[in-house]
């Protein structure tokens, strides 16, 4: 069975469902490490608000988390593979080039509603840390939380 339809098994949109989200770069190289194509990333998760409010984010330099909750009339796999595809483009049209970015398919997982919701934005926007890109959050320019 191919991996990305593995991935698929058991996925369904449930509108007004919260979501964490995880997209990563293909063959893991770190695309979003330049400014420029992080902030691609940025632009195109604001592009969606009208189908999915993002509650927390962050653009690492090979992947995205991100934690959202989907719209009332939207599909998860469209809506992800919008910010993907809006993405794609910008980065396309700053390099001049076509460039394959992200790995087919996505990891999510539907959070429940025992699931703190703060700690889960805190935990994905201490990526960073914990991977010691920075000693502090603060010092990495590309993650937001609703709530921190």
């Amino acid at each position: 069975m191919h991996a990305s339809h593995r991935l698929r098994i058991g996925r369904y949109s449930m509108p007004g469902q919260i979501y964490l989200v995880t997209a990563v770069c293909k063959h893991r190289r770190a695309i979003f490490h330049d400014f420029a194509a992080a902030r691609a990333v940025v632009h195109s998760l604001h592009e969606m608000n009208h189908a999915a409010e993002t509650l927390a984010y962050v653009v690492m330099p090979d992947h995205l988390h991100w934690l959202m909750q989907l719209g009332d009339q939207l599909d998860l796999s469209a809506t992800v593979q919008a910010v993907k595809s809006r993405t794609t483009s910008r980065i396309r049209q700053q390099v001049g080039t076509s460039i394959d970015v992200w790995q087919k398919g996505f990891h999510d997982r539907q959070l429940r509603k025992e699931d703190d919701l703060v700690d889960m934005a805190r935990y994905v926007v201490a990526n960073p840390l914990r991977a010691g890109l920075v000693n502090s959050v603060r010092e990495y320019s590309f993650w937001d939380a609703v709530w921190l």
